[in-house]
C-alpha cells in the first residue's frame, strides 16, 4: 500500500507507545483515523497530537473481548464505510518464572496480546475481504514471539502465537487471491508504557506472582534502555507496509540469536539462552 491519503487506519492501543506514534505518521499521510485503547485518557492524549483537521474517530475498547472488536470495527464501517490499514498493536506484560506465573496473569496476556489480535482479524478481516480493496493488517508481536526469553513464559508464549497466527493468515489470504496483506512486527526493548502496563489490568484477574515485582522491574530498566523509540519502531513499519514486507525486525541486532534458536532446533540440541 504506497497511496495512503484518504484511506482509514484502525490502530488498537493507540492511546500511548507504537499505537500512538503510528497515529502520528498516518496522520501525516493524511489517512483516516479511527483510534481505539482501553485507556480513554491516552486516546485524548494522541488526539491532542495530531494535526489539526485530522478525522479521527475514537473508541474506548478491551481487545480481549470479542464484542467489544466487532463493536469497534461496526462504528469504522458505520462512520467511514472501510477499514484499509489495521494495526493489531494492543499489548500488555508480566514478568517472573513460569512456575510462579497465576492463572490470572495468562488469562489477562493471553486476552489482550493474543486474542486481541484473534478478534481484531476476524471483526476486521471478513469486512476488509466484501471490500475487495487492497488492504493491510499490522500485527504486533516482539522478538519474544521469535525467542524463548528466561522469565517470560506468558509474554513469550502470547506473542509466539501472534507470529504463527500471522504467517498462518499470510497463507490463508494467498490461497483466496485476497488484496489484503499481513506484516508481523516483532520489535526487541523499545522505551514504551508496556512494562507499566498492570496499570490497565482487570480487578477480576488481579494474582500476580509473587516474584512480579523484581522482575517486572528488571523489565523495565530493560525498556528504558532501549536504543530505538517508538517514533522509529513506527516509521519502520509504515515503511515495510509501503514496501508490503511480512517479517519487521527493527532491531537487527538480535537476528544472531534468532538464528541460534533456529539451529537449536535444526541440530536437535538444548536451546541456547538469548539473554545469557
Amino acid at each position: 500500500m504506497k497511496d495512503l491519503k484518504d484511506k482509514v487506519a484502525v490502530i488498537t492501543g493507540a492511546g500511548s507507545g507504537f499505537g500512538r506514534e503510528l497515529a502520528l505518521l498516518c496522520a501525516a499521510e493524511n489517512m483516516r483515523l479511527v483510534l481505539a485503547d482501553i485507556d480513554a485518557a491516552g486516546l485524548e492524549g494522541t488526539q491532542a497530537l495530531l494535526p489539526a483537521g485530522t478525522a479521527a474517530l475514537l473508541q474506548r475498547c478491551d481487545v480481549s473481548q470479542a464484542d467489544s472488536v466487532q463493536a469497534l470495527a461496526e462504528r469504522t464501517y458505520a462512520q467511514y464505510g472501510a477499514a484499509h490499514l489495521l494495526f493489531n498493536n494492543a499489548g500488555v506484560a508480566v514478568a517472573g518464572p513460569t512456575w510462579t506465573t497465576t492463572t490470572d496473569e495468562w488469562r489477562w496476556v493471553l486476552g489482550v496480546n493474543l486474542m486481541g489480535v484473534v478478534h481484531g482479524v476476524q471483526a476486521f478481516v471478513p469486512r476488509m475481504l466484501a471490500q475487495q480493496d487492497e488492504c493491510h493488517v499490522v500485527n504486533t508481536a516482539s522478538v519474544a514471539g521469535l525467542l524463548s526469553v528466561p522469565a517470560s513464559s506468558v509474554y513469550c508464549v502470547s506473542k509466539h502465537g501472534v507470529v504463527t497466527l500471522s504467517e498462518c493468515l499470510h497463507h490463508e489470504l494467498r490461497a483466496a487471491g485476497a488484496r489484503i496483506h499481513v506484516s508481523v512486527l516483532c520489535p526487541a526493548f523499545v522505551n514504551t508504557g508496556i512494562a507499566d502496563s498492570g496499570r490497565h489490568r482487570p480487578p477480576e484477574l488481579s494474582a500476580a506472582n509473587p516474584l512480579a515485582e523484581a522482575y517486572e522491574a528488571r523489565v523495565r530498566k530493560a525498556v528504558r534502555s532501549g536504543k530505538i523509540s517508538a517514533a522509529e519502531v513506527a516509521r519502520i513499519t509504515m515503511d515495510a507496509v509501503k514496501a508490503d514486507r511480512f517479517y519487521i525486525l527493527t532491531h537487527p541486532n538480535i537476528k544472531p540469536a534468532i538464528e541460534a534458536r533456529m539451529r537449536d532446533i535444526l541440530d536437535e540440541r538444548a536451546p541456547t539462552n538469548p539473554m545469557p
